[in-house]
């Protein structure tokens, strides 16, 4: 059973097929025709432009070695036009300065297009955090059970809001997208973006968290978790008093200068999805990247997070970077660290990423003042040469208009 608008589904959608090819690029453009979603407004202030100065990128040559072949056989990619010809693109764009160097959509996609986000949510709840935390409305240093006592029942007993924030909390949480019974995916059900095959499984966000069990010491090695950032929500809506679709909307989307509005997936009893569910256009995910370079302040000019958060959020903690090499998981990121919701792949901070799978990407290179981002529709959740071929691209970019 799917909810939303089903007149408007095209025929073969369903809970069970949207994620998979073919159906993917076209579910992932029109999640409020077939799922339940609640607006994020923009709010009534202008739209902040963003003037167009054409430059020609994609012949430009990646660094010798970089990319990986994008299919795992066949040859690599050698330009940026390659790259984004071979790795599944629904749209791209770059800009330096506030104005766009290059723009371009494939298969249907337009600039007005929404288009699902998956985990490149979590940075924008982690900047709601961010923004919490700068009004002094939450401190997180802070249990996650000074907010939400609930969460005492579980294993997040003990957990701070920083745990939670670098996932560094001890829960019990696989990501393994493409392990049926992982709770990544038993989330999922929970919320009804799933069919049901747990009957007692919990059918809400909120009542499946409470579930969620401790394994190991919080504060631990960094373990990606998505549950942490429904944590995070449930936490900032506790904080606030209000719900994150209105939240996010004070704090952060009617300050960015949106061009229209976002959304976000919720459950049946209009809890978000926080970790994943979030829908915007391209242009605008350039608009909220945007702030990691002002120093929390949009284009606008609208302060959204204090500079104090966007200098912790590049510097990391004391052991950012070793509870990083730490993780049981393979990063592929030699040096990275993972901070207030974003990934830094390098040893260095100049380069930032906020990255959900299928290849949602926001990338952010402080020296060359340059913000892209990328919309995707990979046929599998995780691709590490479709990956770090992007990646590559944009640091060609970059390196090429600095």
């Amino acid at each position: 059973m799917i909810g939303g608008d089903p007149g408007r589904v095209p025929t073969g959608i369903s809970l069970d097929s949207w994620q998979s090819a073919p159906h993917i690029h076209w579910a992932f453009q029109h999640i409020a025709d077939f799922l339940p979603t609640a607006v994020i407004s923009r709010g009534r202030g202008p739209v902040v432009e963003l003037p167009s100065v054409p430059t020609r990128l994609t012949d430009l040559p990646l660094n010798a070695g970089v990319a990986p072949a994008p299919s795992g056989h066949g040859a690599a990619p050698t330009t940026v036009g390659q790259v984004m010809a071979t790795t599944a693109t629904d749209g791209w764009i770059v800009t330096q300065h506030g104005k766009i160097l290059a723009e371009e959509y494939y298969s249907g996609m337009v600039p007005n297009t929404s288009h699902l986000l998956m985990s490149v949510s979590k940075s924008l709840i982690g900047m709601v955090v961010g923004a919490l935390h700068g009004e002094s409305m939450l401190d997180v240093d802070h249990p996650v059970t000074a907010y939400v006592p609930a969460l005492g029942k579980s294993g997040y007993a003990g957990a701070t809001v920083r745990n939670a924030l670098d996932m560094r909390s001890g829960i019990a949480f696989s990501e393994d997208y493409l392990d049926p019974g992982a709770e990544v995916r038993l989330l999922e059900q929970a919320i009804g973006w799933a069919p049901r095959t747990v009957p007692n499984l919990p059918t809400t966000m909120y009542d499946y968290l409470v579930t969620l069990q401790q394994k190991s010491v919080h504060g631990g090695p960094f373990e990606y978790r998505s549950c942490e950032t429904d944590v995070l929500g449930w936490v900032c809506e506790a904080a606030s008093g209000m719900r994150m679709p209105e939240l996010m909307s004070q704090l952060l989307w009617s300050r960015i200068g949106a061009q229209r509005d976002a959304a976000i997936g919720v459950d049946s009893v209009g809890t978000g999805m926080f970790d994943g569910g979030i829908n915007a256009c391209l242009r605008d995910l350039v608009r909220f990247g945007s702030i990691y370079l002002n120093e929390g302040y949009s284009l606008t000019g609208a302060a959204v997070t204090p500079p104090a958060w966007i200098a912790d959020t590049y510097a990391g903690g004391i052991d950012s970077r070793d509870a990083f090499a730490a993780s049981p998981g393979d990063n592929r990121m030699p040096g990275g660290m993972y901070r207030n919701q974003v990934w830094f792949p390098y040893p260095s901070d100049n380069v930032l990423l906020c990255l959900g799978i299928h290849g949602q990407m926001i990338y952010v290179n402080k020296a060359a003042r340059v913000v892209a981002a990328k919309l995707s529709s990979w046929p599998l959740p995780q691709n590490a040469n479709f990956l770090f071929a992007t990646i590559a691209a944009f640091d060609a970019i970059s390196t090429y208009v600095s």
